[in-house]
């Protein structure tokens, strides 16, 4: 498969999609300080990891993606969905900071639990959309050295952030 590394890319990036749910079934039962060692390393994981991965995107896959398409705006719902992503990771880290410094109210719990919640749900169907319809589509009308160049260009967006 010509876009493998991309599928690999999404399989090494959701174990730490996973842990999201996993604080939001866990924060009735966690300490605060796991809580906060958990949000620390998902906040990490999103600013050094999925929004790269996510900026990369915009910037070389979906261009090709709507060149292949023919359809100048064929991925705009996908860059959307990664805007939404960062408003939600900011959001987490907006809530963390309150956390810190006023504890976990039953409001800030039941907040946290929608924005985890939310990025997990979002990135796990962006993800299943972009394997499921957009990388079958460019395997099938991408030559080999076109996908090499685009793992290129992908590496070099994701390192620039």
């Amino acid at each position: 498969m010509l876009l493998q590394p991309l599928r690999d890319e999404h399989a090494h990036l959701l174990p730490h999609i996973e842990t999201l749910c996993t604080v939001a079934d866990t924060l009735d039962h966690t300490t605060p300080e796991a809580l906060d060692t958990a949000l620390t390393e998902l906040e990490l994981f999103l600013r050094d990891h999925l929004i790269p991965h996510a900026e990369a995107e915009d910037r070389v896959l979906y261009p090709v993606i709507d060149r292949v398409m023919g359809a100048a705006e064929a991925t705009a719902t996908m860059s959307r969905d990664h805007v939404e992503v960062g408003r939600l990771a900011h959001e987490l880290g907006t809530l963390h900071d309150a956390l810190d410094r006023e504890g976990l109210s039953d409001e800030r719990r039941a907040a946290l639990r929608r924005v985890l919640y939310g990025l997990y749900t979002l990135v796990k169907v962006h993800f299943a959309k972009e394997e499921e319809l957009y990388l079958p589509l460019l395997e099938q009308r991408l030559q080999a050295s076109e996908a090499e160049q685009l793992f290129v260009e992908l590496a070099h967006a994701e390192h620039r952030h």
